[in-house]
């Protein structure tokens, strides 16, 4: 783990005048269309002579969702920069701007080599957002921004940002933004937690690395934690566990957190992929892109950094991470297309692709999860290039057998500002697994990948309510999302944290 990077942004929030802040750059917005800013954006653009409404009049700020330009205030006001964050239309406010709009601010703060940055509380009175919501979101963004892929270069690294200021004229909201600031923190740093491991090259994380690293850190928080290793994932009948890791030299692990802090009422069981690797067994992938495949187990990083946040935030929701971890591989005991595997929940599964193995190990531990006490099931996965395709990199697909957690995971996600949409789950999909020889197979063909994806995992639920979130497209930045670096984003860890928050 020596380069598991560790964020370094220090967050303040403190009452004052945006006009009065010493800093390096100070973020300040603006909606698509205004033409006269008001509020601390005007206070700004009178201290500066009409500087930013000159450039407004002029079409080089338009305050476009995204848009960061910077303004060198030439010792106007004490901060160096003045950095107007475009919010987009005000009609589409939401927290995914206020994301967007800092997250954009940072970076480019961070192109000019800031260290120190401030900002206004953003959109708070606008679309229902109060001033906890904006803080929470602002500080979530900057964390967002400031994230770099860099942990294995050897040049030295840029200036890092030290220090974000929140600035707010009312003492009241200060002290309650300042509340909501620190839960912000917690879950930004923990979902660049999840875009380190996912960053994290295989040679560095196996299975059993993973496993050490959940260890770890359930210690550091006091979750309870079990771990089971390849004899013990065999021997209490984990049959697709086993199957999918037995072609590696590095075994399969099944890991189990715990968050317990009420003796009654609801488990939220989340359920992680954990592919370290993913190679595709004997159903060989292509070469091009394989390097990514290193990101198959955000699912599981994913849960951990959930479950890693609601302990750190005290949430009163009884929840357990389940995290089966194993790599993919075409070793000599590789499991065969073909092979008949027995499963944790007693079904039988003919092997058809070894290539769909994602929905192998989860199908195990959702069963394992189920029999463990959970009362909601949640799992995440990379699970099909086929969501992908139908969803393309911005929204996550979901699927699940009951109403009401499908809308409280909706509901969630959109306060937590992470796009998902549901998909059909009919009953008639599920004749696309019927096997002539098995219970069922681990693949439905080409049409409706997902959602055979979705209607195998079914098969081990019971009647046990679930969700089942596909981030095959949204765990990873292609370049499509210019607030954020290239590579892993870190969904849905914001969504599940707040489905817990909900249930609390």
């Amino acid at each position: 783990m020596t380069h598991f990077r560790r964020p370094t942004i220090q967050i303040k929030v403190r009452v004052g005048d945006v006009t009065e802040v010493e800093c390096d750059a100070l973020i300040v917005n603006l909606f698509d269309g205004v033409t006269h800013p008001g509020g601390a954006t005007g206070a700004v653009d009178r201290a500066l002579g009409g500087q930013i409404t000159a450039l407004i009049a002029a079409g080089e700020i338009k305050g476009k969702l995204g848009e960061a330009p910077v303004i060198h205030t030439a010792g106007r006001i004490p901060a160096a920069r003045v950095i107007v964050a475009g919010l987009g239309k005000s009609a589409d406010f939401s927290v995914e701007a206020v994301h967007k709009a800092v997250a954009s601010s940072v970076r480019a703060a961070k192109k000019k080599a800031c260290r120190r940055i401030a900002t206004i509380l953003h959109g708070a009175g606008i679309a229902g957002m109060n001033t906890d919501r904006s803080a929470q979101a602002v500080v979530e963004g900057a964390f967002i921004g400031d994230f770099d892929p860099d942990s294995y270069k050897t040049s030295e690294r840029e200036k890092e940002i030290e220090f974000l200021t929140i600035i707010e004229r009312d003492a009241d909201k200060a002290r309650s933004a300042k509340q909501a600031a620190a839960a912000g923190e917690i879950i930004a740093r923990e979902m660049n937690q999840a875009r380190s491991l996912v960053n994290m090259p295989a040679n560095e994380l196996s299975p059993s690395d993973f496993a050490k690293e959940a260890q770890r850190r359930a210690e550091a928080l006091g979750l309870d934690c079990e771990v089971l290793d390849e004899k013990q994932i065999e021997k209490q009948g984990f049959g697709l566990l086993t199957a999918v890791g037995r072609g590696s030299a590095r075994p399969p692990r099944l890991v189990v957190l715990r968050h317990q802090p009420r003796k009654r009422g609801p488990v939220i069981g989340l359920v992680g992929k954990g592919i370290t690797f993913d190679s595709g067994g004997l159903s060989l992938k292509p070469a091009e892109n394989m390097e990514l495949m290193k990101g198959d187990m955000a699912g599981a990083a994913a849960v951990l950094s959930a479950i890693c946040a609601i302990a750190q935030l005290k949430v009163p929701t009884n929840a357990a991470a389940f995290m089966p971890l194993a790599e993919n591989m075409p070793g000599g005991s590789a499991t065969r297309p073909g092979d008949v595997i027995k499963t944790y929940a007693g079904k039988s599964v003919e092997i058809i692709n070894t290539d769909a193995e994602g929905r192998l190990i989860l199908a195990d531990a959702l069963a394992y999860a189920a029999k463990s006490g959970a009362t909601h099931l949640v799992d995440v996965a990379t699970l099909t290039g086929a969501m992908v395709i139908a969803l393309g990199r911005i929204t996550t697909g979901v699927l699940g057998n009951n109403r009401d957690l499908m809308e409280r995971i909706k509901a969630a996600a959109e306060k937590a500002g992470e796009r998902v949409w549901e998909m059909p789950l009919f009953d008639e999909y599920r004749e696309q697994i019927k096997s002539p020889i098995a219970d069922m197979k681990n693949i439905g063909g080409r049409p409706a990948g997902p959602i055979t994806a979705a209607m195998f995992l079914k098969e081990f639920v019971g009647d046990t309510p679930w969700v089942h979130l596909d981030i095959a497209g949204t765990s990873w930045n292609e370049g499509d999302l210019s607030y954020m670096a290239k590579g892993p984003t870190g969904v849905p860890v914001r969504t599940l944290v707040e489905l817990c928050r909900d249930f609390a």
